[in-house]
């Protein structure tokens, strides 16, 4: 792009600040970031939305896609493939944006609230 050389990754870990960032942007992400930050995701969902990424296919949005790289005829890549994997955290954050049920498990299972507090956590609803 402009003379400057780029490296683009596969299917690898990213993420700010130490992993690679390509550009490469993964919808379910946002989605299962719905309960911490609804004020951002769900503009961002809409967006999504309007860049045909699949969000109403029968397997909802593609895994992930690269406005900055581009493939044939001036389009960016995204990606061709489905992974179920995906699909476990949308469906929880959803649900705990929805109703907060999940967190409302987790609060009251003693084996993670006794995992939490030997990784020191405390205060909050601990």
């Amino acid at each position: 792009m402009k003379g400057v050389e780029r490296q683009f990754f596969d299917y690898i870990a990213r993420g700010a600040p130490f992993g690679p960032d390509d550009g490469t942007v993964a919808p379910w992400v946002v989605v299962a970031s719905l309960p911490f930050a609804p004020e951002i995701v769900i503009p961002t969902l809409r967006h999504f939305a309007k860049l045909n990424l699949g969000m109403t296919a029968p397997y909802g949005f593609k895994p992930s896609f690269n406005q900055t790289f581009a493939v044939e005829d001036g389009r960016w890549w995204v990606t061709p493939y489905h992974f179920g994997i995906d699909q476990g955290p949308v469906v929880l954050m959803t649900e705990n944006y929805r109703s907060g049920l999940i967190w409302d498990i987790m609060r009251r299972c003693p084996a993670v609230i006794a995992g939490l507090r030997r990784a020191g956590f405390t205060g909050g609803w601990l």
